[in-house]
């Protein structure tokens, strides 16, 4: 009769969020940036380099949806969001295509 798995509680979803946040200020301690949503494009370099098959899943994801190099950058900042949340140092596929989901929300629908 349905799905009986429970999601995760608030208490986990906070502690993970906190976790990141603590991530990301030890990230950027020496540096005027203060979240991955700032990064500049060498910081996007040394902290969001994504492995070569999530790599792979974002140049056609580009090219796909025809996406300028600014979203590429977005979505970099965004995937490294995720890994962060998971408690991960390298930004993988799964990372990557749920970023690049997120994008493909904020494009409207074809009528």
């Amino acid at each position: 009769m349905g799905d009986q798995r429970r999601g995760e509680s608030s208490a986990i979803i906070q502690q993970r969020v906190t976790e990141g946040g603590l991530d990301q200020e030890q990230r950027f301690l020496d540096s005027s940036t203060r979240s991955n949503a700032g990064m500049s494009r060498r910081e996007l370099g040394d902290f969001a380099t994504p492995s070569p098959a999530a790599l792979k899943l974002l140049e056609q994801a580009m090219q796909r949806m025809q996406l300028s190099a600014r979203v590429y950058d977005r979505i970099l900042e965004v995937a490294r969001t995720i890994a962060d949340l998971v408690g991960v140092e390298t930004i993988d596929t799964p990372h990557l295509a749920e970023a690049v989901q997120y994008r493909g929300l904020d494009r409207p629908l074809p009528v």
